[in-house]
C-alpha cells in the first residue's frame, strides 16, 4: 500500500462524497502548543493501525475495534482525535483512508523529510541501511561523524561530514530532523552542534539524556534501559530457588518464616 492517501480521496470524503455524511473534519484553530505530547505520542499508533486495515480492505472502523488493535479505550482515541476536529460519525465509526490521510497530514506525513545522521558506527551505519526510514519517508541525506578516519568516506553515494561542516552542509539541504548515533560522552556536544545548526527535532540513540533548547523536540531511544524495566517482571527461576520460595511466593525457609512471624 502506498504511504499516502490522495487528497481526491480526502476532499471526496470530506464533502460528503457518495456517502452524503461526512464529519465536520480538521479544526481551523489548533496550535501546537495546545495539544499534550502524550497525544502526539499516540497519534502514529493510530495511522500504523489505520495503515493495516486500508491494507486489509477495511472500508470503516469504530472507535472501540481500533481501541481493541491498540489496547487503549474507545474514549481515549475519541478524546485524543477530539483535539484537532470531529473525524467520524457517531454509530457510523471513521472511514478508514480518511482518517489515515487526515492523521498523516496533521502529522506532517503527507510530505518526505531529508534527516541527518550524526554518528557512523555499527548502529549508526545500521541506521542509514534501515528500509523503514524510506518507506515512511524520513530519507537521510547528510551523514557525520567526528572520527577523522571516516571523515570523507563515501556511503551509499553520500560523503561523511566533519562536524565543523555541519552547519553549512544542514543550512544548505534545509534539514530540520537529525538522528544521533554517537557515544554517551560525546552526545551533549553533538545535540548541541545541532541545535547550532538550525536542527528542530532530534531523535537520540544515545545511552544518556542530554538537553536542548525548549524549541526543540527531542525523543531519547535506549534499548538497554528498555531491556532494564522488563527484566524486573521476568521470572527468574534461580532466584526463586536460591530465596526458597516457589511460584506463588509462599515461604520456604525457616528463617524468612521466622522473620515474617516477628514482623507480625
Amino acid at each position: 500500500m502506498e504511504r499516502r492517501i490522495t487528497d481526491s480521496l480526502v476532499d471526496d470524503f470530506g464533502s460528503g462524497g457518495a456517502t452524503g455524511t461526512a464529519p465536520a473534519g480538521r479544526r481551523s484553530d489548533v496550535t501546537q502548543n495546545a495539544i499534550p505530547d502524550i497525544v502526539i505520542r499516540r497519534l502514529p499508533l493510530y495511522a500504523r493501525s489505520l495503515s493495516y486495515l486500508y491494507g486489509e480492505g477495511i472500508e470503516t472502523v469504530s472507535s472501540s475495534d481500533l481501541g481493541l488493535r491498540l489496547g487503549v479505550s474507545a474514549a481515549q482515541i475519541r478524546r485524543d482525535l477530539s483535539y484537532f476536529g470531529e473525524f467520524g460519525k457517531q454509530g457510523k465509526g471513521y472511514n478508514v483512508a480518511y482518517l489515515l490521510a487526515e492523521i498523516n497530514s496533521i502529522l506532517q506525513l503527507d510530505r518526505e523529510w531529508p534527516m541527518a545522521l550524526v554518528g557512523l558506527g555499527h548502529l549508526g551505519r545500521a541506521l542509514l541501511h534501515y528500509e523503514g526510514l524510506a518507506e515512511q519517508g524520513f530519507r537521510i541525506q547528510a551523514l557525520f561523524d567526528h572520527s577523522p578516519s571516516k571523515v570523507g568516506q563515501v556511503i551509499d553515494e553520500m560523503e561523511v561530514y566533519s562536524m565543523h561542516d555541519l552547519p553549512e552542509v544542514l543550512s544548505k539541504a534545509g534539514i530540520k530532523i537529525a538522528i544521533m548515533a554517537v557515544p554517551a560522552t560525546g552526545a551533549q556536544a553533538a545535540a548541541d552542534a545541532l541545535v547550532s545548526g538550525g536542527i528542530e527535532a532530534i531523535l537520540n540513540y544515545a545511552p544518556i539524556i542530554v538537553q536542548v533548547p525548549s524549541n526543540v523536540r527531542i525523543r531519547h531511544i535506549d534499548p538497554i534501559v528498555a531491556l532494564q524495566t522488563m527484566t524486573y517482571y521476568v521470572h527468574d527461576e534461580r532466584q526463586e530457588a536460591s530465596a526458597g520460595t516457589g511460584r506463588n511466593g509462599s515461604v520456604g525457609s525457616k528463617h524468612e518464616r521466622a522473620r515474617s512471624e516477628k514482623l507480625d
